[in-house]
């Protein structure tokens, strides 16, 4: 089930039929037990078991599908960056050893299935009632729940946080829909975007020093967002160069601005990176975009008008 988003307080719902949660900058994930042992699948369906070795506890859960977020603090707050070392690791033995020097923690905020019952047509506050009882392990927590969403957004701007997120008390859980019963305000804006192009540094070293991306229309032409090259340093960046399919022409089916093609290298449009942005201009290119690394956990946004 996903959040439809809001572009701010004033659009989060008020109201005692509505509960609020923090919106925290990670990497969604299901754990599933129901097959007898655990397993974790992203939100584009793919196992990511293999990547997080300290959740194994989760498989003491009985028949359970939990919903909820995987995190990796940096200082108390939640970091994307430092989690993206992380989720593209399938080798036990490296994630492991990243395991014991920065641990992640899985803060649950749903419960689906438990004991294999079926708890999707429950309510919200039923299922939090559920998921309350349960004798979590170790490096998984419940994400808490707060009564009023504006005073929790003017916390969790001043902590650093990504946002809020309010879901109806009464909703039922709906797999796979985005529902007006889940409502999300972010402090700060990103989306994943297709990687279609990426420029030299300019001393020279051959190394990348800045990605083009963009984002398919409901025609399935690639529509360019921008040009990025904060964010893009030492491993990180060697990472996303390693990724990259060369091919002979531009895949952009719009015009993109000569100053930004210049001395650009085209490539397949099958990498997604996660951007972080100030805003979008007229013509829909992203102002200020950060990178902030490669993501296998979710497919690309859709473009839509700004």
């Amino acid at each position: 089930m996903l959040a439809t988003p809001a572009t701010g307080p004033a659009e989060l719902p008020r109201g005692p039929e509505w509960a609020f949660e923090v919106k925290w900058d990670g990497v969604r994930a299901l754990a599933d037990t129901t097959s007898g042992h655990l397993r974790l699948w992203s939100r584009n369906e793919r196992e990511i078991t293999a990547a997080y070795p300290e959740l194994a506890g989760l498989a003491a859960l009985q028949g359970a599908v939990l919903d909820g977020e995987i995190v990796l603090m940096a200082d108390g707050i939640p970091s994307f960056s430092a989690l993206a070392e992380r989720m593209h690791v399938r080798d036990p033995r490296r994630a492991e050893a990243l395991a014991a020097q920065r641990p992640v923690t899985f803060l649950v905020f749903d419960v689906l299935r438990l004991y294999g019952v079926d708890l999707t047509r429950s309510t919200y506050d039923e299922r939090r009632e559920t998921l309350s009882r349960l004798e979590l392990p170790d490096r998984v927590e419940v994400s808490p729940v707060y009564p009023d969403g504006a005073e929790l957004w003017e916390v969790t701007k001043t902590l650093g946080l990504e946002g809020v997120v309010a879901k109806r008390r009464s909703s039922v859980y709906q797999p796979g829909r985005r529902s007006p019963d889940w409502v999300k305000a972010p402090h700060r804006t990103t989306r994943a975007a297709l990687v279609g192009g990426w420029r030299e540094e300019t001393t020279g070293s051959g190394r990348l020093g800045a990605v083009l991306f963009g984002a398919r229309d409901a025609d399935g032409a690639l529509r360019y967002l921008g040009r990025a090259g904060s964010g893009l340093t030492g491993k990180r960046a060697a990472e996303l160069q390693r990724l990259l399919e060369p091919r002979a022409d531009s895949p952009f089916d719009d015009e993109v601005p000569p100053i930004d093609a210049r001395g650009t290298r085209w490539v397949e449009p099958t990498v997604v990176v996660d951007t972080l942005y100030l805003t979008r201009t007229p013509t829909g290119r992203l102002r200020q975009p950060v990178v902030r690394g490669v993501r296998t956990d979710t497919d690309a946004d859709p473009w839509e008008q700004p």
